[in-house]
């Protein structure tokens, strides 16, 4: 799984967080958290192992996951708190939840949106057709039914 020791994060404000990964005791908080910004539960308490949270003073106020599906991942739940929106953590856990799936051999990176098509670019993502994704991804929850078939793909390689 990993180290589930905290790591300290400053953002550009000075306000500082702990980056972890995520427990079970985690999974209030952050199926609030995702609950909160209208993103799909499903899937979570399954690989809530593979997720990072960020917390500040005992609070979870970013997450970031990745399902993975043998060399192929799908990126979900990069949620941050609304407060908390602009200052960095949300790259910070796709950075660190990027680097975990790299490190387990993960190739591809594959996720789904209906909010966010815009960020996602400047974190290493393109558009892509649904077509184009590895079928162990397009069998998950998140694409069989969690997310619109409106939805934006996209994808990067893990490499970026």
């Amino acid at each position: 799984m990993g180290s589930t020791s905290a790591e300290t994060f400053t953002t550009p404000d000075c306000r500082c967080l702990s980056l972890r990964q995520a427990g079970q005791a985690d999974h209030n908080a952050v199926t609030t958290l995702l609950r909160d910004l209208k993103l799909p539960l499903e899937g979570v308490a399954e690989w809530l192992g593979r997720f990072w949270v960020a917390e500040h003073q005992g609070r979870v106020v970013g997450v970031a996951g990745m399902e993975r599906y043998g060399d192929s991942g799908l990126l979900r739940s990069v949620a941050v708190a609304p407060e908390w929106q602009g200052s960095g953590i949300g790259r910070t856990l796709v950075d660190r939840v990027l680097e975990e799936g790299r490190a387990a051999g993960v190739l591809d990176v594959y996720l789904l949106t209906t909010s966010a098509e815009h960020y996602f670019p400047r974190l290493g993502f393109a558009c892509v057709d649904r077509d184009a994704v590895p079928a162990a991804v397009q069998a998950s929850p998140e694409f069989t039914g969690a997310c619109p078939a409106s939805a934006v793909v996209m994808h990067r390689a893990a490499t970026n």
